[in-house]
């Protein structure tokens, strides 16, 4: 009987947890901004916004503060890459749908965006919550921590 009611408080709370996090919800209703809010509920709309400003002026500076990394060789050798694909096109936002869907400080942001000759643009990206400022993780090719041993990728086998 003890161990019914204990797994009970286990689901009640697991069921709890679950619907706190569905709260957080989608914001897709708010409009796009400046990223210097971005610590309120639309900082990962105005990060996505700022991610398109970055493309359009062809700023690798912008795109380096919107993805959150470092200024630094390798950072923007990786900003040059994403601005000769996407950059200068005039990319107009047509849809931003933000979901927080792993928690509050990361979610999922899909855009739908034209450029000035009526292409369109899709992509989804992974926003995340740093000390109050949200970022899109578009820059992939980050080099590891000096003095840190990387995770191994194949099965042991003893």
């Amino acid at each position: 009987m003890e161990l019914r009611h204990l797994l009970a408080v286990q689901v009640a709370l697991a069921a709890l947890t679950l619907a706190s996090g569905c709260a957080s919800g989608d914001d897709a209703s708010e409009s796009p901004g400046r990223p210097d809010s971005s610590s309120s509920p639309d900082g990962a709309r105005q990060a996505v916004a700022a991610y398109v400003e970055a493309l359009n002026s062809r700023s690798a500076s912008r795109l380096i503060a919107v993805g959150g990394v470092e200024d630094e060789k390798w950072s923007r050798q990786e900003a040059a890459r994403i601005l000769a694909e996407r950059g200068g096109q005039g990319w107009r936002i047509e849809d931003v749908r933000i979901e927080h869907d792993m928690g509050p400080d990361t979610g999922s942001a899909r855009l739908k965006a034209m450029d000035k000759a009526g292409e369109a643009w899709q992509d989804t990206f992974t926003v995340t919550r740093d000390k109050g400022a949200w970022h899109l993780v578009v820059f992939t090719h980050q080099p590891g921590e000096s003095g840190k041993e990387t995770a191994a990728t194949e099965r042991p086998t003893s």
